[in-house]
């Protein structure tokens, strides 16, 4: 069918090593199939329960879906992959609003827990990245759409990656935020607020490279169950964000 989705072999050749190996009772049902199906899922936007039936019983896909996202197993594929690039030699750090549909509210532990908040958009949650400047996203941290930039900064970057400049946009000119950064070992390229009495050094020709992030939300949002969360818990949600980021950019 050409209207599906199959990971190459070359592909789950990647995944293989990385896939939990401690199963009890019967056998998993075939890992090709049934990842295939979840991403099939995420890119089409549709219900678990509309998956094409190639892709076997409905609730198996939602299952391994649900239950590797509460164990951490999307998180740690994805972070294994990202972290066999090699140090990168630029950092870029953002986020990007997604609505929250209606089928995400009633989250146990609260919306604000669950990572959905009020901003202008409505109730939206906001997605928090860093990537290198190939547009491979490297971490994500999710939030509710009212938190700053500056704020979300202080948790992500305890995930930046040994480099030698991170670039951010206005949202991020901190001085918590620069002076996070430089403890760390790594050049900040922002550009100073026009209310700054001293204006931080800044490069606008390295600048010129910060658009590399804002490709990979548009490329991560073509999956449309990223481009809108339906998903209750914000692990859920976060495990669809690393599957996306896994399958467009590290396989």
């Amino acid at each position: 069918m050409s209207d599906v989705f199959w990971l190459s072999e070359r592909q789950f050749s990647r995944l293989v090593p990385l896939l939990p190996t401690d199963t009890r009772g019967k056998p998993r049902v075939d890992d090709l199939r049934v990842i295939s199906g979840i991403v099939h899922v995420l890119k089409s936007g549709g219900r678990w329960v509309d998956a094409p039936v190639i892709y076997g019983p409905r609730k198996t896909l939602y299952n391994r879906f649900v239950r590797w996202a509460a164990k951490g197993v999307w998180l740690d594929i994805f972070h294994a992959l990202a972290a066999a690039g090699g140090p990168p030699a630029e950092v870029l750090i953002d986020s990007s609003a997604v609505k929250a549909h209606r089928c995400a509210s009633g989250g146990k532990g609260g919306k604000h827990t669950q990572a959905i908040g009020r901003s202008r958009g409505g109730r939206t949650t906001k997605i928090h990245a860093l990537t290198d400047g190939f547009c491979r996203p490297l971490a994500f941290l999710l939030t509710g759409g009212q938190v700053a930039d500056c704020i979300a900064a202080d948790t992500l970057l305890n995930l930046l990656p040994t480099t030698t400049l991170l670039h951010g946009d206005k949202g991020y000119d901190s001085e918590a935020v620069r002076r996070k950064v430089e403890a760390m070992g790594t050049a900040p390229n922002i550009p100073p607020k026009v209310n700054r009495r001293w204006k931080p050094c800044f490069s606008p020709f390295l600048y010129r490279s910060r658009n590399a992030i804002e490709r990979m939300f548009n490329r991560l949002k073509d999956f449309r169950r990223i481009a809108t969360r339906y998903d209750r818990l914000a692990a859920n949600f976060l495990a669809a964000v690393c599957i996306a980021a896994t399958v467009s950019y590290w396989l």
